[in-house]
This record gives structure tokens, sequence and C-alpha cells, in this order.
């Protein structure tokens, strides 16, 4: 076991912890910081359905951390963390390295999570969290279609060509909405029919999206999956009981009913990280699924020198949506305090303004709600959706802030003078 001191040190490189890094380098933070991730490449989670469908290039979606903090005064540790001792400020590896820290950040994201019910999920379905994720889905659709144009049963042509995702929520809905205009031209290519492709889209309640949008935009999204190049069959009060190599077996109110499939898509839940139920926290400073509560500045009650954000978190006095735009906020909020301590002044609470809605409906298409006053969707929506995120990206390198804040700005003039 190696020792190693680090003034400060940020667990997991997803949104908070990559954008906190980020801050510190721009605020000139006096102190060295270490960035720790078990993956080499930041994954951009809401462009992987462009990772998917080949509408932007990996390099674009997943860039290297390296090349993110290429010339920053931040150092990127490639490697899984171990265990975490709050007391004793050590954070250790699972190459032998063990960081004591002054200052902790713990950014480690969600995980997924399977229903208990739903026997086989964890084997026989994919997931769509990591980019590892997504490409062996891609790598695994292309290879479900090849088979199904050298087949000449039509039965398992029909499974191959079905695919179903489990869960309607915004990563299952926009998925199976990119999965309806994506696999079709991937067919014809094949010299398929098209129209054979079935993308299935399956989900407990009888209603989608309850609690995460306005009506206006539900609307919206639910007229969107019946008009992409294959109409998305939407299938509600919905149960996954099994799911097999060769099947996907429902409950309904009905009755069940089974599914011929190669391709299940988990998209229907996510559970708290390991290594957070493993730390050292008081059960009244978790919330009832074990995430961690923090303090207005973000900062552990019982532990002041670490901060934590992300959607491993929840304020103990405001709820917040676990998206990407709360989560890089939280991260430069973060950076502000570390850097107010380092400096011995006060922290300051966070202030995190959201800023709309943003659906991927499809190839080219999408809905923006923005400021709950304008709702664009179609191809302006997918400009808008493009423009936000795009802006986003965290590297100089990406020569897109200059097109994306262009486009931002396009729409708004066409808003104001009340186009559409």
């Amino acid at each position: 076991m190696r020792n190693l001191t680090m003034p400060t040190v940020i667990v997991g490189g997803g949104f908070t912890g990559l954008f906190t890094a980020l801050r510190l380098h721009q605020l000139r933070y006096p102190q060295q910081a270490v960035l720790i991730d078990r993956e080499e490449q930041f994954a951009f989670k809401p462009l992987l359905y462009e990772l998917l469908s080949g509408e932007m290039d990996p390099h674009q979606v997943i860039p290297r951390f390296e090349e993110l903090l290429a010339g920053t005064t931040i150092t990127f540790v490639h490697d899984s963390v171990e265990a975490i001792d709050l007391n004793g400020r050590q954070v250790s590896l699972t190459s032998g390295l063990r960081y004591h820290y002054d200052r902790l950040v713990l950014a480690v994201g969600s995980v997924g999570s399977y229903d208990a019910k739903a026997e086989g999920a964890a084997e026989h379905s994919f997931g769509f969290r990591t980019a590892e994720e997504v490409m062996q889905l891609k790598r695994h659709l292309r290879r479900t279609l090849q088979r199904a144009s050298q087949t000449d049963e039509s039965e398992e042509r029909r499974r191959l060509l079905t695919i179903v995702v489990a869960g309607a929520g915004p990563t299952g809905l926009e998925l199976a909405a990119t999965l309806a205009d994506w696999l079709p031209g991937r067919y014809a290519e094949l010299g398929g029919e098209p129209g054979e492709i079935r993308v299935v889209l399956i989900h407990r309640s009888g209603e989608i999206l309850q609690g995460d949008m306005n009506e206006n935009l539900r609307r919206t999204v639910r007229m969107a999956l019946p008009r992409r190049r294959v109409p998305v069959e939407l299938v509600l009060e919905a149960e996954v009981m099994t799911i097999g190599p060769e099947a996907v077996q429902l409950t309904l109110r009905d009755g069940s009913r089974t599914i011929p499939t190669a391709t299940c898509v988990w998209t229907a839940g996510t559970a708290v990280h390991p290594l957070l139920r493993a730390l050292a926290v008081s059960p009244e400073h978790r919330d009832r699924r074990g995430r961690l509560v923090v303090t207005p500045t973000l900062q552990l009650p019982e532990y002041p020198e670490v901060f934590a954000g992300g959607d491993c978190t929840v304020l103990a006095q405001e709820a917040l949506p676990a998206i990407a735009q709360v989560a890089y906020q939280q991260g430069f909020a973060i950076a502000r305090n570390l850097k107010a301590l380092a400096e011995g002044q006060p922290t300051q609470p966070a202030q995190v303004h959201l800023r709309g809605t943003l659906m991927k409906l499809g190839l080219g298409e999408a809905a923006a709600e923005l400021f709950d006053r304008y709702e664009i969707k179609g191809r302006p929506g997918h400009l808008v959706r493009q423009a936000r995120y795009l802006e986003l990206l965290p590297a100089p390198a990406h020569n897109f802030k200059a097109t994306a804040e262009w486009l931002t700005d396009a729409l708004f003039q066409r808003l104001g003078r009340g186009e559409s």
C-alpha cells in the first residue's frame, strides 16, 4: 500500500466531478487536486443517444479525461475507488494507492437497479447508463439486424427485429424514439424491409413522465411516439416478470403477455452507489433511498470537509431532479466553496437554476421547454437541444461553442419576433 497526501480529492468524473475540477482550474485554486475515475473517458450522458445512432462521433460524446484536463492544474488518476474512510480522511484505490485528503468531493452518481421481481433482468437485458453499455448495445443491434436480414424464418426474423425498452421515464422514452427512427434505416441498408422493425416501450404505471415535466410537454412526447419512422408501441400498466434470451414476459391488468425478442434494454431504475452505502454516515443524514443529505453549501453535516453533489445526494430543504444541468451547476458551486475554504473565507449556498427541459424525440427532432414559458418542438427543438448541450461540452478543444451560441441566439431572436 502506497500512501500519498493530496489536499483535495475528487471521486467520480461525471458532470459534478468534472465540472468541479475544471472550475477549480478556472478559479486558480491554490491547492493541488486530483480527479479519480474508473473510466478513461467522460460520458456526456445526455448525448449517449447520438453516440448510439452515430449522429455524433465518439470523440465528441466520450472524450478522454486526459484530453479534457490537459493544460489544467488538476491531475487525473485512472483507477477504481475501493473504500473511503471519512473519519481517517483516506481514499483507497484498487491499485494499492491510498490518498490522505484535507478536502473530499463525492461525485460518484448512481448505479443501475433491476426490479427484484423481474427474473433474468440483470443477465438478459442491456443497460443504457454508460458509454460501454451503449457500445455493447450498438454492436448487438448490428449483429441482430444482420442475422434478421439473412434468415428466411418469419417468426425468427420478427423476434430479431423486436426491441423492448423497459421503463418509460425520460431515458426510456428518448431511447425508444431514437431506435424507432434509426434502426429502420440501418435495416434497409442490409436489404431488409424497414417496416418490420418493432420498438415496444413498457411502463408500469398508466401515465408517462408523471412528476418529471408538465402536461404540455408530456402531450408532445406522447404524440411524437407514433410518428417515428416506425411507431413506438407503448404498453402501459405492465410489469416485467421475466427477461430471457428469447422473450420478455409481462403481467398486465387483464392477464399476461409474452413478447418474443432478442433485445431488451432496461432503463427502469437506479440505486445508490455501493461506495456511498458503505460510508460512515448516520441514517438521519440519508434519505429513504440511502442518498446523502447535504447542506445548502453541498457539505456533509457530519463531515464539513466533504462536499457532495449530483444524483448521489439530496438537499435537505429542496428537491432537485437528477439531471445534468443540476449536476454541473453543483460542480461549479463546490469549486467556489473549496476555494473559499482554502482562502479562509465562508462557504456560500449553491444557487441552482433550472433552465428548462430537453427531450430527444427521434433523429433530428426534440422538444424543449425553456423557463416555463416557451415550448419548441420538432426540428427547432432539436436545434435548441443541440445548442444547449454543445455549449456545455467541457473542453476548448471541442470546436462547437461558437456554433452552439449562434444557434441559440438565432432561435431566441425568432422567438422574440413571434416566429415558430
